[in-house]
């Protein structure tokens, strides 16, 4: 798997599973219906942040990520970034290795730590990567998300220093 800049040709390959994961409703507080251009207009950030995308062996995107100053002015030392897999790739190491890219570019970008602010209680499998990674729960905000199976869950605020 290589992770490489995202280039505005890779939207048509990102918008599928993009579009899954959002009307899914279950990871990120988008709109469920979000339209193409939103979508990309949110997701395919610009310098000096940063989108990219891992590729498998096959040419094929399997997952995608963007970075960003998590707040601008007397925040902006500390970084933030999301992350979209496939579902039809998970379990293959794509996020694991999406979450060490951002943390290698947000050191080499010179932030001191980087914060998630909206990471969905129940997504456990997120919270066990970042966990795995050296962040922490900082904080948990109750019932900011409502889960279309569980209701309104917490959303936890994950941090660790670079």
């Amino acid at each position: 798997m290589i992770i490489r800049e995202a280039t505005p040709e890779d939207w048509p390959a990102i918008w599928p599973f993009f579009q899954t994961i959002v009307a899914a409703g279950e990871t990120f507080p988008y709109p469920l219906d979000m339209a193409p251009e939103l979508g990309r207009e949110w997701w395919m950030k610009t310098a000096p942040d940063r989108t990219v995308v891992a590729v498998d062996d096959d040419g094929r995107i399997t997952g995608t990520a963007t970075m960003n100053s998590n707040r601008p002015g007397n925040g902006s030392h500390v970084a933030s970034a999301s992350y979209m897999v496939d579902p039809a790739h998970h379990g293959r190491g794509t996020g694991r290795a999406l979450v060490e890219y951002s943390l290698d570019w947000a050191r080499r970008a010179g932030f001191r730590a980087m914060q998630f602010n909206a990471v969905v209680a129940n997504n456990h499998h997120a919270v066990k990567l970042y966990r795995s990674l050296g962040f922490e729960i900082v904080g948990t905000v109750p019932e900011a998300f409502h889960h279309p199976v569980d209701g309104y869950v917490g959303l936890h605020v994950m941090h660790r220093p670079l």
